[in-house]
């Protein structure tokens, strides 16, 4: 009878247990812990097939292509067929088209809410890192609600006065110093000053980011150069500034530190910068330091929480062209031999040997510009920077990144990190 009632406690038990098991999963809303978004400038199937070739060659995979959700993302404004920075980033951090120009707000001026403000109202903590300046479109997409993406003495402000984000990395120091202590600033204030005074720990070398404590609730503010950061293939000349992979892990742990979890976006800028300016080799490598920062999230960010990394625009239009060898791969990708026509082009993009506006036949050799870095030429000389229409690429793991799947609109990636927070 003993041995009886045993068994029948044990089944109970065991009845009991699964039927937890089968509620919890089958009604009980699940959301990750830590929701990390990587807005990757320029990042379009074109230069992820470009970037693989480089970083081991064509047969070799990214740690990106390693995430097991994909989509196209279409990415035109409210005005545009071609969006700018400003209405990319804030499709993306508010879930709304809006007109090129437009940082965190309708075309009426009304502020839209955005996934900061989302965050901490479901008791997140919040980071933003960028190895480009705080106050460019991508980032102040995040924070900021203005139709002046220009004005960076005011994006600078807003940072510090209003955004509450609580981890913040990145570069541009000049944006918040007046010009006596080396700063752009024309109504003299110090920013930094008041940073620490709004109880900030401010760090300015990767020594000091390393000796933030992990123990308690952070609120930190980085600034690490007065302009963008060096680029992460500089080597000894970086000095002592962090790379794009270093603002990563060391966000992630210390925003592991609140219990609710967290939200950390990350904007991989000084790929964008490169693609710009037709600097393939930097646009290459930055691209890779993307991917390095990706792999640095898997590891310290743990399968309980969502990765997504998105493109924002397409930026140039870097392809590579022609039968290239299997193997090719590394620095052999920039070289063209005799004879050759160049493998790797961009679309437009300045260039200082043609004419604005000029169409050109390519031909073997690269081309340089005024400052000396290697350029490769352009389809179309340009006078600036051009925007390129074209579909960005998304990759995603993770509680929610199911949904990247197929042609979705730019807007989806707000609604999944929303729906999840």
């Amino acid at each position: 009878m003993e041995r009886r009632n045993q068994l029948l406690a044990l089944s109970c038990l065991i009845v009991f247990v699964a039927f937890g098991v089968f509620y919890f999963r089958t009604w009980v809303v699940q959301k990750p812990f830590g929701i990390i978004l990587f807005v990757a400038e320029g990042l379009d199937p074109a230069r992820l097939a470009a970037t693989r070739i480089y970083a081991g060659g064509a047969e070799v995979p990214l740690t990106m292509d390693s995430l097991p959700y994909t989509a196209l993302l279409k990415n035109y404004s409210k005005d545009s067929a071609t969006p700018d920075q400003a209405a990319a980033a804030t499709a993306l951090a508010t879930g709304v088209k809006v007109k090129n120009g437009s940082l965190g707000v309708d075309p009426e001026g009304k502020a839209l809410q955005n996934l900061f403000e989302l965050a901490r109202g479901s008791g997140r903590m919040t980071g933003l890192v960028t190895n480009a300046l705080l106050t460019d479109p991508t980032s102040a997409g995040f924070y900021a609600h203005t139709s002046t993406p220009v004005d960076r003495s005011g994006l600078a402000r807003t940072l510090v006065e209003t955004s509450e984000i609580d981890i913040v990395m990145g570069g541009g120091a000049a944006d918040f110093l007046p010009p006596r202590k080396d700063g752009r600033r024309s109504d003299e204030r110090d920013l930094l000053l008041e940073i620490r005074g709004t109880g900030y720990d401010l760090v300015q070398t990767l020594e000091e980011l390393e000796a933030v404590p992990r123990w308690r609730r952070a609120k930190m503010f980085g600034l690490f150069s007065r302009t963008e950061l060096v680029a992460s293939s500089a080597g000894e000349e970086r000095g002592d500034q962090p790379t794009l992979s270093d603002m990563v892990r060391r966000s992630i742990e210390l925003l592991q530190f609140n219990s609710d979890g967290y939200l950390l976006v990350v904007d991989a800028g000084l790929m964008g910068m490169a693609a710009r300016t037709n600097n393939t080799e930097n646009a290459l490598a930055e691209t890779m330091e993307l991917d390095r920062a990706v792999s640095i999230a898997q590891r310290y960010a743990g399968a309980k929480s969502t990765i997504i990394v998105c493109g924002d625009v397409a930026l140039g239009g870097l392809t590579l062209s022609g039968f290239s060898p299997l193997k090719l791969k590394g620095s052999e990708v920039l070289k063209t031999q005799p004879g050759e026509n160049s493998r790797l082009r961009w679309a437009t993009e300045p260039n200082n040997q043609l004419q604005p506006n000029e169409a050109v036949e390519i031909v073997a050799g690269n081309t340089s510009s005024s400052d000396g870095q290697s350029n490769e030429p352009p389809a179309k000389a340009t006078n600036g920077s051009v925007n390129i229409a074209g579909d960005v690429i998304a990759f995603g793991s993770g509680f929610g990144a199911e949904s990247l799947q197929g042609t979705l609109e730019n807007t989806a990636i707000f609604e999944i990190i929303r729906d999840n927070l």
